[in-house]
């Protein structure tokens, strides 16, 4: 599915969207599930639904009713068992029947995260993915992955390219750490795949 395209309740031999995912709208089927499951937030990365990360990739009809489909942002995610957990607790507390599959193809991409879960994890003081390069009007300008300059990440807090990275991994494994030069703050950075 394209991006921007409306969000459509998946049966069980339909290949899975790629891309970000927007909120369907009240015509969907599932509309008000989409909205229950945009509660749900990355464990890592609290400012930021699954749905935003482009983790919450679908809702099925399974053959043994409902299914909420997720894709690890990168195999073994020592987050996905929690995001497991939070999704079952929530659909059991709200008597909601659908169980949560674990999907691994196609694999998740840096691409299917949203342009507001981009500034969301600017705010929160990592930089997004492919390299925010300069901020206007609350809008970051991003390069395509394999096209950054100098390969330097802005830093989210002053936005300044004069950055270095001090270790390939952050708090994360999908992050590395970097840390300002003309600021002098370290940031997390999360990586493109």
């Amino acid at each position: 599915m394209p991006n921007g395209d409306a969000v459509k309740t998946l049966k069980p031999n339909d290949s899975l969207p790629v891309g970000p995912l927007p909120l369907p709208d009240k015509s969907d089927p599932h509309h008000a599930l989409w909205l229950l499951l945009e509660t749900v937030c990355d464990p890592e990365i609290p400012v930021v639904s699954l749905r935003e990360m482009g983790v919450l990739r679908a809702i099925c009809e399974g053959e043994e009713g409902l299914e909420v489909v997720i894709t690890p942002t990168y195999s073994g995610c020592p987050a996905m068992s929690q995001i497991h957990d939070d999704l079952v607790l929530l659909l059991q507390s709200t008597g909601l029947q659908a169980s949560v599959l674990t999907k691994l193809s196609p694999a998740w991409s840096s691409d299917w995260i949203t342009t507001e879960a981009k500034l969301k994890l600017k705010s929160y003081g990592i930089a997004p993915p492919h390299a925010c390069l300069q901020e206007s009007n609350s809008v970051i300008h991003v390069q395509p992955r394999g096209r950054q300059a100098n390969n330097n990440v802005a830093c989210p807090l002053c936005l300044s390219v004069n950055t270095t990275q001090t270790s390939y991994f952050g708090s994360t494994a999908c992050k590395a750490m970097y840390r300002c030069l003309n600021c002098l703050e370290p940031f997390d950075y999360f990586k493109p795949y």
